[in-house]
């Protein structure tokens, strides 16, 4: 059952655009003890069938730029063999701590991002009601 949750909410936030891989190698290897490389393997796997269904979506929407999609994909082909020689050579501890001070990377770039967008629309809304 486990699966069939990680799979709904990893796809959700996958077609969000927002990253719903790194949610699915926190389940697999959190609540189903898959080890980093599994984890990561699997996900890339998940990846495929995930973002083809976005893709369709997003092309019916118009909402991809086509230029910088083919300038990404090309550069992030080669960065991804890259990144898969470097895991396959790395320690799983060693690959479980680099996963992990990525996602808190990138969970304080997140809080400041909003953090001061909070601050900018508190400003904003309290320069309206001074008027």
């Amino acid at each position: 059952m486990i699966e069939v949750l990680a799979g709904l909410v990893s796809g959700i936030v996958s077609g969000t655009g927002m990253g719903g891989g790194t949610i699915l190698i926190l389940f697999l290897s959190v609540f189903l003890e898959f080890n980093q490389h599994t984890a990561q393997a699997t996900n890339l796997v998940f990846f495929i069938p995930t973002s083809i269904a976005a893709i369709i979506v997003n092309i019916k929407e118009k909402n991809i730029n086509w230029k910088v999609a083919i300038y990404i994909s090309i550069t992030g082909i080669i960065g991804a063999i890259i990144g898969a020689i470097i895991a396959g050579k790395t320690d799983v501890n060693n690959l479980k701590k680099y996963f992990g001070y990525f996602l808190a990377i990138i969970a304080i770039h997140e809080i400041y991002s909003l953090t001061k967008k909070y601050i900018i629309r508190k400003k904003t809304h309290n320069k309206i009601n001074i008027k």
